[in-house]
């Protein structure tokens, strides 16, 4: 389980192919790194991975075809940076919302439009996860919690702070770019408990 506060801007150093549809990431993160062990949950660009060697400030990780196929984490290349976030500990403050690091669907940036000291960023709502975004909720866009700010059928818009612009890969996002997109779990559970109630 993870919060959605990004820890900080990692960089992928390698990407390689282990047969079949699957890959192996090695990312560079001096801070999630330096108590991260074998079997550890680091998430990368909002995707839970687990951590299966870690030496001198980079982690790697097996991501499987299913992960590639179902998130952005495909797109990446040697030298893209990616928002990364050690798994919450209990006890930790939880500083953003609950998110579980599994992806409910890819989106694209469809315009950014900049104020004084912060943007503002519209995002192509897929049709699958639209009736779990609401306004003033909670949603998680390449691991960072956000709060939308609108949407409608085929979008919504959320507001990005001087810090999250300078530390999560939202600042240097362009139009068209995909993101990661995960929906409050919260909202799916009470959709399947009230739909049972009424069979």
């Amino acid at each position: 389980m993870f919060t959605g506060i990004v820890e900080e801007l990692g960089e992928v150093v390698r990407l390689t192919d282990a047969g079949g549809d699957s890959a192996v990431i090695a990312v560079r993160g001096p801070v999630v790194t330096t108590d991260a062990r074998h079997g550890d949950s680091i998430a990368v660009n909002g995707v839970c991975l687990t951590v299966i060697d870690n030496e001198e400030g980079v982690f790697t990780a097996d991501v499987m075809g299913e992960t590639l196929r179902r998130s952005s984490l495909g797109a990446l290349r040697v030298g893209s940076q990616v928002n990364l976030e050690r798994a919450a500990a209990l006890g930790s403050r939880l500083g953003g919302h609950l998110v579980q690091g599994h992806v409910d669907g890819v989106s694209r940036l469809l315009s950014r439009e900049p104020a004084d000291q912060w943007e503002v960023l519209r995002f192509a709502l897929p049709a699958n996860i639209a009736k779990y975004v609401v306004e003033k909720g909670s949603i998680t866009v390449d691991g960072v919690s956000l709060t939308v700010m609108a949407v409608d059928d085929e979008s919504f818009g959320v507001g990005l702070i001087p810090t999250t612009l300078k530390l999560t890969v939202l600042g240097s996002k362009a139009v068209g770019d995909p993101v990661n997109l995960e929906v409050d779990v919260i909202a799916k559970y009470v959709e399947k408990m009230l739909g049972e109630r009424h069979v």
